[in-house]
């Protein structure tokens, strides 16, 4: 078993332990009503994505996401959160090294030994959902649930959906697919942008990420068989409809939309394992980007 499908196989036991501890970590996090900015890079920044779009979607304050290269110091935020698994991403250690003083800063971590430690004002550590992987998988899960029960909208269904998608087949057919579109609606955009970032990390598929209802705009022109559309969340009427009229597979989630997430980083590593890939050794990446002064 690869580092990868090792970890995303214990996610639904880190998600209980982050429902767990969201109460002794509140005080760190976004309170109600509170401007949040909530940053990342590549993955995190997704995960951010879906956050704010559960925060704000939720009535809980006004949230933003932004990749930690692209954040607009002009604003004026109450807080930002930064999501990093190691704690050594450069981007993110800038950021929030421009903000000290000026804006009170949280940063979610898998460890706490590096230079996040002192770069923020205050610091959550998930360091039993830490991983040996560069494919990020239960980090950022685990990071998305620790938020998502401070914000009241964790329930045990989440783990328990979870396990299906993890004890179920994948979709007959679905691995010899040449092509994957993921869609999203509100906070699930976010969940569609990272699994098309983990099929193209593990498995180098050609896969794209689209607000469902932009899909109709254009993207579904390139639909045909042999690709595959995957909705995360509800879709919108018509449109699993629309995509089999193409002769594309669609592929409905009626999980829960982070346990469908589950079941596509499951999808990656088959895809990789079919073409012969080894998804632990993801070609010109690192567990961390670093740059160079």
């Amino acid at each position: 078993m690869t580092h990868v499908e090792d970890e995303l196989n214990s996610q639904p036991e880190c998600w209980m332990r982050a429902a767990e501890a969201a109460g002794r970590h509140q005080d760190a996090l976004p309170g109600p009503g509170e401007r949040v900015a909530i940053v990342g890079c590549g993955t995190s920044y997704f995960m951010a994505q879906a956050v704010a779009g559960l925060r704000e979607g939720s009535g809980q304050g006004e949230t933003d996401a932004f990749a930690a290269s692209e954040f607009p110091y002009g604003r004026a935020y109450d807080r930002v959160v930064a999501l990093t698994r190691s704690g050594t991403t450069t981007e993110v250690l800038e950021l929030l090294g421009e903000l000290k003083g000026r804006t009170r800063t949280t940063a979610v971590t898998a460890d706490p030994d590096t230079p996040v430690m002192s770069a923020a004002d205050d610091l959550v550590v998930l360091d039993f959902a830490d991983e040996r992987s560069v494919v990020q998988t239960r980090f950022a899960t685990t990071a998305l649930t620790l938020l998502r029960s401070c914000l009241g909208l964790h329930t045990d269904s989440v783990v328990a959906d979870a396990r299906t998608a993890l004890s179920t087949s994948l979709p007959e057919g679905l691995v010899d697919c040449t092509q994957f579109t993921f869609l999203g609606r509100g906070w699930t955009v976010g969940l569609a942008n990272e699994a098309g970032l983990k099929m193209r990390e593990a498995s180098l598929s050609w896969t794209e990420a689209y607000p469902a209802m932009e899909y109709r705009h254009g993207p579904i022109s390139v639909t045909t068989e042999g690709t595959a559309t995957w909705m995360l969340g509800e879709a919108p009427e018509g449109l699993a409809e629309q995509v089999r009229a193409t002769g594309g597979s669609w592929i409905d989630g009626g999980l829960d939309p982070l346990a469908e997430l589950v079941r596509v980083q499951r999808l990656a590593v088959a895809v990789a394992a079919a073409r012969g890939l080894d998804p632990d050794q993801p070609r010109h990446l690192t567990r961390s980007v670093i740059l160079a002064p």
